[in-house]
């Protein structure tokens, strides 16, 4: 912990950025309350005020607080900076500085300086067809929405990560402070390289709540608090009180200090005369909740408490709140700080730095401006051959690990690699040939051996997937690429996450001036179907039922079922801009189907007939087996093959999916197939078996408007597993292809009776493959290396 003295502030300077923050506390308040009357020219009548009064006041000034002393900080030093705001619906203390800024205008040029763009800007917050109370996408200067609290830290490093010339300024709600992302994400200073990485300076904001309760690291002693930071990597310079001018004068100094530590740092290290883990500064500012605002309402004390978190005044019902929101509101003496045609006085505005220096107009924060197209090589390079399909196998991630690697080597300014200790594990590691694992932290000898630590290495790995998903989400609406690879079963992990980025980006589309970002790209591997040793627990593929949830606009959905549809599925989705992409292949061996040109040309399309595994000869066909994932894949081409050894003269169609969402009606989806198409595939009246990769009823969902939906019968994953061989498992959720010619000759007509013996060999073959498990616990090797027989082989 360091001691501050408050020695740098002239008394001029003192005032003037005084003036300048009660201007933008002031643009608080009414953005809070008004809809006419902005710079109260007459006394305040309840008419106008909102009549419902949405927002949140508790935060307001300590953000408009360091935000205003970074504009000066900003021009002393011409700082490249911008501000990343973590408490809960933080917008108006962004919003006010954007405007005060003259961003806000240029944007919209109906909100900006003069009266009408004053009442226009104050009416349209938390107003219906206007801005919410978080920092969305409208929100200029904002690349972190802060809907959901957690992610701001992470965000904010993101943002940092390959911009040298960088500082973000983040601000940490004592009540964020709270949930777990943000907790682990205090770690992400031993992954910032201060040789290639920009600087983050992490601004605890304590002013004691949350909606009703006092917070946590408000209520420890000051050097439990002290020690935590310094425990997490971090200087600490507390800044505490509430007389202004004190304040003033404190932070002042506080930033002065900590801006040249972060220089030092940076300095030293570019220079090679620093070596070990950085000891980043970062502030506590402890400030009353509800700054400024009223002291006391209705006898009850609110400046300070929580009852200053959200409208601390209600004029609509107390009349006397009226007069006291009056009160408020002048004593920020607006007369002063606005012309009396509705502009900020010149004395201030020269105040603000200017062009792209203004933090509110900093194109990081719309990275699309930035943005720059990756370099990617020919897949071809990668590619498995493939003579005959369904022949030969190969671990499906192994080249495209080998295609990121080389996409890295050719973009070290601007794509990273994202996954939570499993780049090996899901045969990825031919990454490392590009870059390591950055690692700031201590070494050990052993560590030499297959480790791959590196200084400023481009693998960005530790065990928290929200702190991934945070770097990677950063990283993207500051102007670069990125992959995340995690398990399938902990993916979950994100839900959340990857729901407040798909609102994002979804809202982002409706805003003309923000640029599009790359898309963010999700692997999930390590899948159900190959779980043996792990058991249940590691059985979930729900991970894309939230995803069908999301807007059609931004999610996208691929199940490449061999290496060569995952190559091109991969380069497809790294060109990709404003989607999320999330694509599903498991890491082990599996049967290789397609040719890299044929596996261009069926992802292209996201649907298609194999011909190959086809019977019908283009004619109508009996039934449609139809699949989707790696593993139902392979069991779809098994049943099909039993179902051609038995009943050779029955004409199977045989469809794989790879874009999930072609399911769709295109009226659902941008991806989405027309009906003629649709019905042309899978037939308006033949029975349709589908093995998917996840839960059945998902696709069920997906097909519900289709006119054949009533004959698709969808096999899946149903929680039924445990420690299980891969055959057994199937069978346990009845994608297996035994089942699979059970459920065939229960749907085609004419089969349920001819089919009986048949129908009893495959219940014995049932029985055979979980007895063999059980007792020998791996599965028969007629089955587990099964191979596709050919157009006239038998099964």
């Amino acid at each position: 912990m360091s001691t501050i003295s408050p020695n740098v502030l002239s008394s001029e300077e003192l005032i003037q950025l005084d003036r300048y923050w009660r201007a933008s506390l002031y643009l608080c308040a009414g953005m809070l309350y008004l809809r006419e009357n902005p710079l109260l020219h007459e006394p305040l009548r309840l008419e106008h005020i909102k009549h419902r009064l949405l927002g949140h006041w508790g935060s307001d000034a300590g953000q408009t607080l360091v935000w205003t002393h970074m504009n000066r900080l900003i021009r002393a030093r011409d700082l490249d900076a911008i501000f990343v705001s973590g408490p809960g619906h933080g917008a108006p203390s962004v919003l006010a500085h954007a405007w005060l800024e003259g961003r806000y205008g240029e944007l919209y040029a109906d909100k900006g300086p003069g009266l009408d763009g004053l009442r226009r800007f104050f009416k349209e917050f938390s107003f219906p067809g206007g801005v919410g109370s978080h920092c969305t996408p409208e929100t200029p200067g904002s690349l972190h929405e802060g809907g959901e609290l957690g992610y701001s830290l992470a965000h904010a490093y993101g943002a940092a990560f390959d911009h040298p010339e960088l500082l973000v300024v983040c601000m940490v709600g004592d009540g964020e402070a709270e949930t777990g992302p943000l907790a682990i994400a205090w770690h992400s200073n031993k992954f910032l390289d201060p040789v290639r990485d920009g600087a983050v300076l992490p601004v605890l904001h304590l002013n004691g709540y949350k909606i009703a309760n006092p917070t946590v690291l408000a209520r420890i002693p000051h050097e439990q608090l002290a020690d935590l930071m310094r425990g997490y990597g971090h200087e600490p310079f507390f800044v505490e009180g509430d007389d202004p001018e004190r304040v003033h004068r404190l932070l002042a100094t506080a930033l002065e200090t900590v801006l040249d530590r972060i220089a030092d740092i940076q300095c030293r290290a570019r220079t090679g005369s620093f070596e070990g883990l950085p000891m980043w500064p970062m502030i506590v500012l402890r400030t009353p909740k509800g700054w400024t605002g009223p002291k006391e309402v209705d006898g009850h004390r609110v400046e300070g408490t929580w009852r200053a978190h959200q409208i601390p005044l209600d004029p609509h019902r107390d009349t006397a709140h009226l007069r006291q929101l009056e009160q408020w509101l002048r004593s920020y003496r607006p007369e002063t700080l606005f012309t009396a045609d509705g502009h900020l006085v010149p004395e201030l505005a020269a105040l603000a730095p200017s062009g792209h220096r203004r933090m509110s107009a900093n194109p990081v924060a719309n990275g699309g401006l930035l943005r720059r197209a990756l370099l990617r090589p020919d897949i071809r390079e990668y590619a498995v051959a493939v003579t005959e399909p369904g022949t030969a196998t190969e671990e499906n991630t192994r080249p495209t690990g080998r295609l990121l690697r080389d996409v890295m080597r050719a973009n070290p300014d601007r794509f990273r690699f994202f996954c939570p200790d499993e780049t090996a594990s899901n045969r990825l590691d031919d990454i490392y040939q590009a870059s390591g694992k950055a690692w700031m932290a201590a070494t050990l000898p052993e560590d030499a051996d297959g480790t791959h630590l590196q200084r400023g290495g481009r693998v960005m790995e530790i065990l928290s997937e929200h702190t991934l998903e945070g770097w990677l989400e950063g990283y993207l609406l500051s102007g670069r690429h990125g992959l995340l690879a995690s398990y399938e079963a902990f993916i979950h992990v994100i839900d959340s996450m990857f729901n407040q980025h798909a609102k994002w980006l979804e809202k982002a589309l409706e805003v003309p001036w923000r640029a599009s970002v790359s898309s963010l790209n999700i692997l999930v591997t390590s899948t159900v179907w190959r779980q043996d040793h792990n058991g249940f627990s590691h059985q979930d593929p729900g991970f894309l039922d939230v995803v069908t949830n999301k807007s059609p606009r931004v999610t996208r959905i691929y199940l490449p079922p061999d290496a060569n549809c995952l190559l091109s599925v991969v380069d497809h989705c790294l060109d990709s801009t404003d989607k999320i992409n999330v694509i599903v292949a498991d890491k082990q061996s599996h049967l290789q189907y397609l040719g890299i040109d044929e596996a261009a040309d069926h992802c292209s399309k996201g649907i298609g007939i194999w011909d190959w595994a086809s019977s019908d000869d283009g004619a109508e066909p009996d039934l449609v087996m139809a699949c989707a994932g790696d593993v139902p894949t392979m069991e779809a081409l098994a049943a099909t093959a039993l179902l051609r050894e038995h009943f050779p003269a029955l004409k199977v169609r045989f469809v794989n999916v790879v874009d999930l969402f072609r399911l769709q009606p295109e009226s659902e989806h941008v991806h989405g197939l027309p009906d003629a198409e649709f019905d042309s595939l899978f037939t308006r009246d033949k029975p349709v078996i589908f093995n998917f990769h996840g839960y059945p009823w998902l696709i069920h969902k997906l097909l519900y408007r289709r006119h054949n939906s009533r004959n698709v019968h969808v096999r899946g994953y149903k929680e039924q597993g445990n420690i299980n061989t891969p055959m057994d498992l199937a069978i346990r959720n009845q994608i297996d292809r035994f089942d699979l010619v059970i459920d065939a000759i229960d749907r085609v007509p004419g089969l349920l009776v001819a089919g009986a013996h048949v129908r009893d060999r495959m219940k014995d073959a049932i029985l055979a493959c979980q007895r063999f498990a059980c007792s020998e616990g791996y599965d028969q090797p007629e089955y587990a290396d099964w191979r596709w027989p050919g157009r006239t082989g038998a099964a």
